[in-house]
């Protein structure tokens, strides 16, 4: 790569074409092979969850290093706006960030903060990139590219986070506003009940505030296909389909339900 060349990132391309990016949710995949299972799948990015499964960082570069080759963005959900992580993550080869719970401005600005370079933000300027095959790249271009290259996702999953979500929105260096359904029901009082009309409303105020601050709006935790679907047709381009971890266990479970079930048919 020459310092001409543009970096880009699948999914930021597939988000300002005006389509859809869909990620498989990574929990149990410890090798690069998962990378491969996502491509073969129909998925665009890996959503690799530190928050609920525990990897470490040396395995997340390998993955990450992997899909980058094969066109597949290797992105991260760390702990929060405060894990320490970030940055090495972000110098090893991920080539997007998650945040969960984001509830204020002040939230919002600390991640963007974390992840972006100056002026945006405060993030070390380190060298040998692997988003540039460890090429030299003068400081200036590194910054300006990674910058436009990386993905920054901050998740509205409480009430507070819903009810900031349009200041949240405004914060400059934001690519997606993501609603985690599961903790945002739970948040609300109502643990799955994905088609309630307050969910649905959360989904279309964060539609809109992402849509007046010219960014991307997400949708995750809601594993029902035709819901999915509706959200993407209300405006969603960002979405997590299902875990690994699932997506095995119900295949697996159908398989051995329809033995057993030719088993105990009469012969």
């Amino acid at each position: 790569m020459t310092t001409t060349e543009t970096q880009t990132n699948p999914v930021k391309a597939l988000l300002h074409a005006g389509q859809c990016a869909l990620g498989l949710s990574v929990r149990l995949g410890r090798s690069t092979d998962i990378v491969r299972i996502a491509k073969t799948s129909g998925h665009d990015f890996l959503f690799i969850d530190t928050q609920h499964a525990i990897f470490d960082l040396e395995t997340i570069s390998n993955i990450a290093h992997f899909a980058m080759s094969i066109g597949i963005a290797p992105i991260v959900r760390v702990r929060g706006v405060d894990d320490p992580d970030v940055s090495l993550l972000l110098d090893n080869g991920v080539t997007g960030i998650v945040f969960p719970d984001v509830n204020t401005e002040a939230d919002a600005r600390k991640a963007v903060q974390t992840v972006r370079f100056a002026p945006l933000g405060r993030r070390s300027v380190g060298g040998n990139y692997a988003q540039f095959d460890f090429k030299p790249v003068s400081t200036g271009d590194v910054m300006t590219r990674l910058n436009e290259a990386t993905l920054l996702v901050c998740m509205i999953e409480t009430t507070e986070g819903l009810a900031n979500v349009e200041a949240i929105a405004a914060v400059p260096g934001i690519d997606v506003v993501h609603v985690g359904s599961n903790d945002l029901l739970a948040s609300m009082g109502m643990p799955g009940q994905f088609n309630s009309p307050e969910i649905l409303a959360a989904q279309t105020r964060v539609i809109a505030a992402a849509r007046a601050n010219g960014i991307f709006a997400g949708y995750g935790g809601n594993r029902d296909v035709a819901r999915q679907a509706a959200a993407i047709r209300a405006g969603v381009q960002f979405l997590t389909t299902w875990t690994d971890i699932a997506f095995m266990t119900a295949a697996a479970t159908q398989w051995t339900s329809a033995v057993r079930k030719l088993l105990a048919e009469p012969q």
